[in-house]
């Protein structure tokens, strides 16, 4: 009687896990999916910020109305909501102080 009672819950067990490995299995899948959805949009986001991106500068005009070259600026939004057309130079260096200042914070 314990033997068999011993062989019921092993037999229990193994059910248990394999009713688990098909739920991870699933689960597994649902995640592929939405990582690929995911990835999509990311995609797309990207692709209309580069196209917002190239629209603006197309449009932008330097004091003597010449054309704002794209390679030697770069957009900068402040926290307040200002945006900004800013050297690419002047935009690495206060890169590197926020980086700096947020390995501070932490």
């Amino acid at each position: 009687v314990a033997a068999q009672k011993c062989r019921k819950r092993k037999l229990n067990a193994i059910l248990n896990l394999e009713e688990d490995v098909c739920n991870l299995q699933t689960q597994k899948e649902s995640l592929k999916k939405e990582h690929s959805q995911c990835s999509k949009s990311i995609n797309q986001i990207k692709q209309k910020l580069n196209n917002l991106y190239h629209d603006i500068f197309s449009r932008l005009r330097d004091d003597q109305g010449r054309p704002v070259n794209p390679r030697q600026y770069v957009i900068h939004c402040s926290s307040n909501g200002s945006v900004f057309i800013i050297p690419k130079h002047l935009a690495k260096s206060e890169q590197k102080q926020d980086n700096r200042k947020e390995q501070k914070e932490k």
